[in-house]
């Protein structure tokens, strides 16, 4: 699973790196924890219009959840789609073959379990830059619907973890499906059947590394301000390993 999120840089960083522009350049704001759970907005890049940011809002509606939305979101929680079940979910079979987006980050946050106790980890691609750009700015996959002409929301889609996420995200053992850069055009391309789509899901995660450590549990607790600079500094040591 994967229910809070980084994107630290600003929107002149993010237009350079990705060479695209911000559609509603006012809806941004970096952000240091995002919690899924506020339903807050991701930047996502859409199937039709990929040379574009859009805000959207974290948490996918489909089409029968429009007419009541906070009703369905206290009954759903679509944060993220597994990518196992995707094309046989009736909230995600639809956008899984229509619409699909990447989603920006440069990072994420998973639990690390010890004694049954969570413990957030903070993981990230490094660099060799400094300040924001020491984390390379990556790309989950992700699906999208329309709320209206103006409005979106989105989902993450997971998969089992790999070797590494295995260890940071001990219990459930899941991961967001970062998507390998040279995938990004592939993924949304609409030239795709069930087929290779679910080649992408099985082979599309990224090759370059991540890394993680501990931060402070803070950011769990309710009534909590957790979107500040401290939320993403490390506790107690640098590394998981």
């Amino acid at each position: 699973m994967c229910n809070a999120t980084a994107l630290t840089k600003t929107k002149k960083r993010i237009e350079e790196v990705l060479d695209k522009t911000f559609e509603i350049p006012l809806e941004y704001q970096p952000y240091y924890h995002l919690n899924g759970f506020s339903h807050g907005n991701l930047q996502i890049i859409r199937m039709d219009e990929n040379e574009k940011i859009y805000p959207a809002m974290w948490g996918l509606i489909p089409a029968y959840g429009l007419n009541n939305i906070p009703e369905f979101q206290k009954k759903y929680n679509t944060l993220n789609a597994r990518s196992e079940s995707i094309f046989k979910s009736n909230t995600f079979k639809h956008s899984i073959l229509e619409k699909r987006c990447l989603i920006l980050a440069d990072g994420f946050f998973e639990p690390h379990h010890i004694n049954g106790k969570p413990t957030p980890y903070f993981c990230y691609q490094p660099s060799d830059e400094e300040g924001d750009d020491s984390r390379k700015l990556f790309l989950f996959a992700g699906l999208y619907s329309e709320i209206d002409n103006e409005t979106h929301s989105c989902t993450i889609i997971t998969t089992n973890a790999n070797d590494f996420f295995a260890e940071v995200h001990n219990k459930k053992k899941r991961m967001p499906l970062v998507l390998d850069s040279e995938l990004y055009t592939d993924w949304l391309s609409d030239s795709h059947n069930e087929k290779t789509l679910k080649d992408l899901l099985n082979d599309g995660f990224t090759r370059t590394k991540f890394d993680a450590y501990p931060v402070s549990n803070t950011i769990y607790h309710k009534n909590v301000d957790s979107n500040v600079a401290r939320a993403i500094q490390p506790v107690e040591k640098t590394t998981l390993f």
